[in-house]
């Protein structure tokens, strides 16, 4: 059996699918149905068993699980909000729940595979490294990246990660991320700006280094996400943290030419001025470090922007399909 805690969200459900398709269907994915969206996301994948998290956590602490019978746990679950305030919530889901399914595992020996965040660096002053002697100089701009860098350093320093594999996202994009709302990526909620305005609205820039809309991310469709994530449970001699993005930066405006071109519409930008709210946290630049990624064996070429927003726009967005 494999567990994806968080498995009826954004990446976790793309997950569950990536493993149906591997022909694995001995899944139990641990979520909520909260939301019609999440309710998609897991409609046409199969899996043996959902139950939600507080059943879950409380099943580890019991002894309910076997452990004989479990390959790998996928801990996807977490608040992924940047706007989220509530300290208590981050340390509850995003820190101690990681740190149960963590030792669960390690003290049973099965394969743990956790989610950190391309947040965790802030604005990137100290780089973009996976290394974990970096971690300490590590500045998240908001309380979702310091939670994913606290359990970074605790898994660090208790000898944890010689043991699991903890994933560092970037910008992530792709079809389920629709129940996500105001959380989801930049390009599916300018998609419907595009098709209703035939606008596309970017941010000015608040840095004297980047024009206008020439901000840069390291955007990753979730189909690559997936498959860098299903690695580490090919691989399980690899261990830490890893960075999952393509490892080359791209502007807003690509983001948003690319859209264009897809749709099959005429280029038109519009540059708005930057929230005062997110002037302390907005990350200008993003691009991973992937050569620790590289060096355990994932050589699959990520596809490029264009490509990703070609799939995306074309065979989801334009189509009104939100789940894959």
């Amino acid at each position: 059996m494999i567990i994806i805690t968080g498995g009826a969200g954004f990446i976790g459900s793309a997950l569950v699918g990536t493993l149906n398709k591997r022909g694995r269907s001995d899944l139990l994915v641990v979520d909520k149905l909260d939301h019609d969206e999440k309710e998609h996301n897991l409609s046409a994948l199969k899996y043996e068993q959902l139950i939600d998290g507080a059943g879950f956590r409380k099943g580890l602490k019991e002894g309910l699980f076997d452990q004989e019978k479990v390959e790998a746990v996928f801990h996807l679950a977490a608040i992924t909000s940047t706007i989220e305030r509530d300290w208590a919530l981050f340390e509850d889901i995003n820190i101690d729940f990681t740190q149960e399914v963590v030792r669960w595992c390690v003290d049973r020996a099965v394969r743990c595979v956790y989610i950190s965040s391309g947040a965790t660096y802030g604005d990137g002053s100290e780089g973009y490294s996976d290394d974990h002697d970096l971690f300490d100089r590590l500045k998240p701009l908001n309380d979702y990246g310091r939670s994913k860098l606290l359990v970074d350093i605790w898994a660090r320093d208790g000898g944890y990660l010689d043991q699991v594999v903890g994933i560092r996202y970037f910008n992530v994009f792709g079809p389920n991320e629709y129940h996500k709302g105001a959380m989801r990526s930049v390009i599916a909620k300018k998609f419907e700006q595009m098709q209703k305005d035939g606008v596309i609205e970017l941010y000015k820039s608040n840095n004297e280094k980047f024009g206008d809309g020439e901000q840069k991310r390291d955007f990753i469709y979730v189909k690559d996400a997936v498959d860098a994530t299903v690695h580490f449970l090919d691989n399980k001699q690899a261990c830490g943290v890893f960075n999952v993005g393509t490892g080359v930066a791209r502007t807003w405006n690509d983001v948003a030419r690319a859209m264009f071109k897809a749709a099959g519409r005429k280029v038109e930008i519009k540059y708005i001025d930057l929230p005062e709210e997110l002037k302390d946290q907005y990350q200008d630049f993003t691009q991973a470090e992937i050569t620790k990624l590289r060096g355990v064996g994932f050589q699959k070429p990520f596809m490029t922007i264009e490509e990703a927003i070609s799939d995306y726009v074309k065979n989801y967005l334009m189509k009104h399909i939100h789940y894959s």
